[in-house]
This record gives C-alpha cells, sequence and structure tokens, in this order.
C-alpha cells in the first residue's frame, strides 16, 4: 500500500473508533512518526493528510528541515531529548514531548528565555513505573506541574506516555485508563504557563485503543510509512 493509503486506512480507523467511544473523530490529532523516513516520504505524508510531523532524532530533524521536508505540518520532536541538545530543539520545534525530568525543563527554559520565546512541552509519565523507561511516576505530576509553573519559558501543554510491551493491545487499557484519569485530575490545577490541551499516547500498534480511552493525539510510524529495517 501507498503512504496516502495508509493514511487513508489510519484515518478509517481512528474514526471508527472516536466514533465507538462517543467521541468526534475531529478532536483527535495523527501525529506521522517520520524517524527513519527521507524528506519525500514525509512529504508524502503531509500531502495525504497528516496533522503533525514527529522526529525522533535531533539530527535527522535537523537534515530534513533543511531540505523543506516538514512544510505544510507543524514539527515536534518525539524522542528523548539529551539535555546537551536543547540547542538544536527549541523554537524549531512546536512542541516537545518527552520531557522527563525537571533538569530538562530547567534547560529548555533557559534556552527559550535566551531566545525570547516560551517552548511548549508535554511532561512524559512512567505509566508501568518501569525501571528502562524515563519520565516523571504518576504520583511525581503534581509536583512536576508545579515545579514548571514556576519557570519564565515554559508552557506545558499536556502529558505523554508510552506504556509497557504488550502482546495485544487491549492489555493497555488500564494504562490508558490511568493516563486519562492523571490527564483529567491535573487539568484541574489553575497554573497561567500550564494548559492540558494534548493527551499523547498510542503508536500503530495500539492507537484505536488509546483513542477509546481518550486519547487526542496519536503517534503512527510503521502504520503510515510501513516497517522501519534498521
Amino acid at each position: 500500500m501507498t503512504i496516502a493509503e495508509n493514511v487513508a486506512q489510519v484515518r478509517e480507523n481512528m474514526n471508527r473508533a472516536a466514533l465507538a467511544a462517543g467521541r468526534d473523530p475531529k478532536e483527535i490529532l495523527l501525529l506521522a512518526a517520520t524517524k527513519m523516513n527521507d524528506a519525500d516520504r514525509v512529504r508524502q505524508a503531509i500531502a495525504a493528510g497528516v496533522d503533525l510531523c514527529g522526529e525522533n532524532r535531533v539530527q535527522e530533524m535537523l537534515e530534513k528541515q533543511a531540505q523543506g521536508a516538514y512544510e505544510g505540518a507543524p514539527l515536534h520532536f518525539i524522542g528523548h531529548l539529551q539535555r546537551n541538545k536543547v540547542k538544536q530543539v527549541v523554537g524549531l520545534a512546536a512542541l516537545i514531548h518527552g520531557v522527563d525530568s525537571r533538569e530538562l525543563l530547567e534547560t529548555i527554559s533557559r534556552t527559550a528565555a535566551a531566545r525570547a520565546l516560551t517552548q511548549d512541552v508535554l511532561l512524559e509519565v512512567n505509566i508501568g513505573e518501569e525501571a528502562s523507561k524515563s519520565g516523571f511516576r504518576p504520583e511525581e505530576i503534581p509536583e512536576a506541574l508545579s515545579f514548571a509553573a514556576s519557570l519564565p519559558a515554559i508552557r506545558v501543554r499536556g502529558l505523554m506516555a508510552i506504556p509497557p510491551i504488550c502482546r495485544f493491545p487491549e492489555e493497555n487499557r488500564p494504562f490508558f485508563l490511568r493516563m486519562k484519569q492523571l490527564f483529567i485530575d491535573n487539568g484541574e490545577k489553575k497554573y497561567d504557563n500550564i494548559r492540558m490541551d494534548f493527551l499523547s499516547m498510542g503508536m500503530s500498534g495500539d492507537y484505536t485503543e488509546a483513542i477509546a480511552c481518550g486519547a487526542n493525539l496519536i503517534r503512527v510510524g510503521s502504520g503510515i510509512f510501513g516497517p522501519r529495517h534498521y
């Protein structure tokens, strides 16, 4: 299948999952996870109607951005961001997913302030509380939001999570539901620079389950571009 056909299929699946959950499909954003796909393939995905593009690797993002790969769709950074790479991402990515520590929040804020801009971010939740993964533990989110509220050039736009690897998509439902509750509970807190706009969860193998549980931003890579060949 072509990239355009894959995007159409993903959209159909998204619509079906949203309607089954009593939701408006238009409230859910489709992000194309473009890792290991060249500029031409990224352009094909944008032409096919994805809402956003997301890159995992800083160098790859810079190379494709220089080639005009993302014209027509906002660019997000969705990989693990090292603090020494922050300067290359702040101001280029409309939204940085996966902000997983107070130290990273501080570095992003300091860099953004030096450039007289405000950087939008999502806090990463280690929803499975896995030792091998980064992110804030669920119970740390209120404190992390309070800390982010004290920073001058950060705007938190929501939460993101990648649940544990499972054999069947439905096994992730408890993690997705817990994320939804965190999203609701922490959305009630009133800070000037925190808005719970995005609940980013769900990837190629489980995005319909994530939508059923409340995700409004899903990240799809192989479902659009086909399997990656490492």
